[in-house]
């Protein structure tokens, strides 16, 4: 270990978590406005902040363990569709979500329900939030650091156990929101949302420098296997071309086939029928449920939204995130391809004598720059800042959710500064139960599927829920509760009743059912209800929703403008890699 990389990074990580509570040193937390303070910055915050902390709360090394793992695998850019598509849905949320929740005035996403529906929907959609964020999102991105910095220091005692190294994180993230809240977080995003993709840029960068002068023969032996391109194509390449050889065909013929990785193409986005995890039906609606889900209705990521000062603050910061959620795939998906063609060796687990992709980004960088420590300590601290700020958010949303939708409609509290250090005491609570998760979760063989598939059996009827609320005034307000209850029951039956069944007897098209499609279908099952029971039981006046005129709800033309520009890029970008 090089005492360098080392001081330089713990004066990176602690300077800028520094700069994020001196930041937050004017909040009034004891006054009449704490609890807007302190878990949403006091509705102050500017379009840059925005989009810099949408990015830096998303991408953590959740992304860069999960998603680069991946793409190592057989899916390939596949994956790419999670951030390209999300692009697009910012666009959505800029113009469609946000306005109606800053109008309303909202704290968090659940209180819409109540004020469209009626409080057991609140209810209904808070409890597995704080459960989801708690036990799932939380704890996946304290695994994912951990195994990072475990991989990173393998030879280092302490820093090598995936154990400690989970509690190490969990309780450095819990003293940073305990004291700063969101716009302690926000300060911090900016700064890390930067480094990361400089960080990411660096390592992709590095990645392809070390293909242009890696031996041929040793390349020849990861290409896939649909590709004629030859020793001596191979040798006679660049850097890019020797990637597209590998990876895509001398011509482009390597397309994409269903299979254990290596078996067809891994640059193209549109997958087969068949294909378990993103089949190309996922792309038409499958793929866009957990995405509005994610971008729109996610109170971890929402509610720095929640805290802009305006609505054309919070749309050009949405929009901005937009744009940079295009660049995203570039330094996560192509760098997880990459480590497999160079360093398929070392994501062999010798224990098992499987391949352990989750290794693909740690092994890069551990290959990569840890050799270099003027370099090293800034990917290091931008990754770990990453998860120390996307861990912060968590708990800062988990608390704000169990406080305000939970704990203060149950008590009838209305002391903000009570509410503050009840959801203080509750971050405390929520960063030891995710810590205590996080070692098991080495026992799932993909972390960024395990956080997907158990999306499916909330985010499905949650989305139907709000398009009834934000479309149709005269759907019943027992809809709501009932809405997400059905897609629960719904997802599980088709994950392990009715989908077995129908795979084996020759009713579907693949061997199992996609967990895209299931989300699909069930999305279907509760708008059809929504459909069924506005027609039979409406409503004889519409719902009034609240109005906060203390908020400017303006729209902002020239967020219009660049949101337009990003789609057209997406499109672009899909052409390409097709």
């Amino acid at each position: 270990m090089h005492y360098l990389e080392v001081i330089l990074f713990l004066t990176a990580v602690i300077g800028v978590i520094g700069l994020g509570i001196w930041k937050s040193r004017d909040e009034a937390l004891d006054s009449d406005h704490g609890a807007s303070d302190y878990f949403l910055a006091g509705r102050g915050l500017t379009w840059w902040l925005v989009g810099f902390s949408l990015i830096a709360a998303n991408i953590s090394t959740e992304q860069f363990v999960g998603m680069s793992g991946a793409s190592a695998n057989w899916l390939g850019m596949a994956i790419a569709s999670y951030e390209w598509m999300a692009a697009v849905t910012l666009i959505f949320v800029a113009f469609w979500f946000l306005p109606k929740f800053l109008k309303a005035g909202l704290y968090t996403i659940p209180e819409f329900l109540e004020y469209r529906f009626d409080p057991v929907a609140r209810m209904t959609m808070s409890i597995p939030a704080v459960v989801t964020l708690v036990f799932v999102t939380t704890s996946s991105v304290i695994y994912s650091g951990a195994k990072f910095v475990s991989e990173y220091y393998h030879t280092v005692p302490i820093l090598n156990s995936l154990t400690a190294m989970c509690w190490l994180i969990a309780l450095f993230a819990a003293v940073y929101v305990f004291i700063g809240g969101l716009k302690a977080c926000a300060w911090t995003d900016l700064i890390w949302g930067a480094a990361l993709i400089m960080g990411g840029m660096i390592v992709m960068w590095m990645a392809f420098s070390t293909l242009a002068d890696k031996p041929a023969e040793e390349l020849l032996l990861t290409k896939v296997s649909n590709s004629e391109a030859t020793l001596a194509d191979i040798e006679n390449a660049g850097a890019w071309e020797r990637f597209m050889l590998l990876n895509d065909g001398v011509n482009g013929e390597a397309e994409v086939r269903n299979g254990p990785n290596g078996s067809g193409g891994k640059v193209h986005m549109v997958r087969p029928m068949e294909d378990p995890d993103i089949p190309w039906t996922a792309l038409l609606l499958g793929l866009w449920i957990p995405n509005f889900f994610y971008w729109g209705l996610n109170q971890y990521i929402v509610q720095r939204t929640l805290g802009s000062k305006s609505l054309a603050e919070g749309q050009k910061g949405i929009v901005f995130a937009a744009f940079l959620k295009l660049i995203i795939p570039f330094i996560v998906v192509i760098p997880g391809i990459l480590a497999f063609n160079l360093f398929s060796g070392d994501l062999l687990n010798s224990v098992t004598g499987e391949y352990d992709y989750d290794r693909a980004f740690p092994v890069l960088v551990r290959n990569l720059i840890k050799p270099y420590p003027l370099i090293s300590w800034f990917v290091l601290a931008a990754l770990c800042g990453a998860v120390i700020s996307s861990l912060a958010s968590m708990l800062n949303s988990a608390s704000t959710l169990a406080t305000m939708d939970l704990y203060a409609k149950i008590t009838g509290e209305k002391n903000e500064a009570k509410l503050v250090k009840v959801g203080r005491f509750l971050v405390i609570v929520f960063v030891l139960l995710s810590a205590l998760v996080a070692p098991k979760l080495d026992n799932f063989t993909s972390i960024f599927a395990y956080i997907q598939e158990f999306q499916g059996f909330i985010s499905p009827g949650i989305l139907a829920v709000f398009i009834f609320g934000f479309f149709s005034p005269r759907t019943p307000r027992y809809f709501g509760a009932l809405g997400i209850a059905i897609n629960v029951v719904s997802y599980g039956a088709f994950k392990w009743l009715i989908g077995p069944l129908l795979v084996q007897n020759g009713l579907w098209y693949a061997d199992q059912i996609a967990f895209l499609d299931r989300m699909a279908i069930c999305l279907f099952i509760v708008l059809f209800t929504g459909v069924f029971i506005t027609i039979i039981n409406p409503m004889k006046e519409p719902v009034k929703m609240p109005v906060n005129d203390t908020i400017d709800v303006t729209s902002s033309r020239t967020a219009k403008i660049a949101g337009i520009g990003v789609v057209i890029l997406t499109g672009i970008l899909y052409v390409v890699f097709w």
